[in-house]
């Protein structure tokens, strides 16, 4: 009677926590459509490539979009716009991908736009303007761009956050 009971019992706890984990994945944020992320993201990176030829800079356009209340992966696609390393702009050069990566990270870590949060940048930030970050139906969209003064910066990524948002 005890080794029946004992069994029925480890069945009952393989049996709940295997329905534990189908309810888990049926509430587990739907990712985008990867054709329709893909078409919006390329019409995105071509505004920004337009929004930063306007204000006469070069750099790399990134666009994010990370499913779900809380940012646990995303899908991204980025383009180089003129050149993807300015090696005039330091002693070592600036890798412009890096940065605008490096800026999506602290938007990805603060849920705020880059150069905004309410703390010291951490090791892989560096707390510069250029980023933005929006909650949209079903995740967040982040946006950067790097290779001009910051301000311009946001511009180009307000630029491609406007056409995010309409398509998501």
């Amino acid at each position: 009677m005890k080794t029946r009971n004992l069994v029925l019992a480890v069945l009952f706890a393989a049996v709940t926590v295997l329905n534990a984990g189908h309810a888990f994945a049926a509430n587990a944020p739907k990712p985008v459509n990867a054709k329709k992320f893909d078409a919006l993201s390329t019409t995105a990176l071509e505004t920004m490539k337009q929004k930063a030829s306007e204000l006469n800079i070069q750099g790399v356009a990134v666009v994010s979009f990370a499913p779900g209340d809380a940012i646990q992966g995303w899908t991204s696609k980025m383009a180089v716009v003129g050149h993807m390393t300015d090696l005039k702009a330091s002693e070592k050069g600036n890798n412009l991908l890096g940065i605008a990566y490096a800026k999506s990270a602290e938007m990805a870590s603060t849920l705020l736009d880059s150069g905004t949060a309410k703390r010291p940048p951490m090791t892989g930030e560096f707390g510069w303007q250029g980023g933005v970050i929006l909650q949209a139906k079903g995740g967040y969209i982040i946006v950067a761009f790097s290779g001009g003064k910051s301000e311009d910066d946001v511009q180009v990524s307000k630029a491609g956050l406007e056409v995010m948002k309409k398509g998501l």
